[in-house]
């Protein structure tokens, strides 16, 4: 996937990851972003390149409007996304269902309405962002990690279905990141800026998959038994 001239389409960009995916797009030489948001009045960029799109990825015709409106579109980027921190057992069932009409359906509605554009420019490319919690949960974040580790099969399968159509997709799994969603945790985090041009060097090189450093140690232990990887069971 070459970023220079390429026309992008990136979901929940008003602020985060996507804010700085859109930002670093741009930076790269892209024609078009199409940025979007529910709210698309939210969004903070200036550059003629970007054009506002509203967009509720939990709504399927939703979706499918936006791939009528922005038909030129050779890269996608599944971004947007929720934490409502809810256990499974014991939290609020309507927040853990809007998590999983976002996380997961959010980027399967876009995904389904976008794979026809993408085929008709060549196959171009699919990004969608998780998280190191698509491999591990923790008490309080069930809820999320169910999402997300959804996600990550919607992400493998995708690329099986779309490798006909030379669509490259690229899973992007992340351990916490100093964005909005995180201002709340006093822990280590990344810094976006550092992993979106991580992401996007990966999606140049024709990559699957994209692992941070605590990520990566997290998926390398999957196949251990389950009192080694959650350490809460010893």
């Amino acid at each position: 996937m070459d970023i220079a001239h390429s026309t992008a389409l990136v979901t929940g960009a008003n602020r985060g990851i996507g804010r700085i995916v859109v930002e670093q797009l741009l930076e790269r030489g892209a024609r078009r972003v199409y940025a979007t948001a529910r709210r698309p009045e939210s969004l903070p960029f200036t550059d003629p390149r970007v054009v506002p799109l509203r967009l509720d990825v939990t709504d399927g015709a939703h979706a499918a409007s936006a791939a009528e409106q922005a038909g030129d579109v050779d890269l996608l980027v599944n971004n947007a996304g929720i934490a409502s921190a809810q256990n499974l057992l014991t939290g609020d069932l309507e927040r853990i269902r809007a998590e999983m009409e976002t996380n997961f359906f959010g980027a399967l509605h876009v995904s389904r309405a976008f794979a026809p554009v993408l085929a008709a420019h060549g196959g171009g490319a699919i990004i969608n962002i998780m998280s190191l919690l698509s491999f591990r949960t923790f008490p309080g974040n069930g809820s999320y990690a169910a999402s997300k580790a959804a996600e990550w099969q919607l992400t493998n399968s995708t690329r099986l279905e779309l490798a006909a159509q030379g669509t490259q997709v690229l899973g992007v799994h992340l351990a916490s990141t100093d964005t909005d969603m995180m201002a709340g945790w006093d822990i280590p985090k990344n810094d976006p800026r550092q992993v979106v041009a991580m992401l996007l060097d990966a999606l140049e090189a024709g990559r699957s998959e994209v692992l941070d450093t605590d990520t990566a140690a997290i998926k390398a232990r999957l196949a251990s038994p389950p009192e080694q990887l959650y350490a809460e069971l010893g």
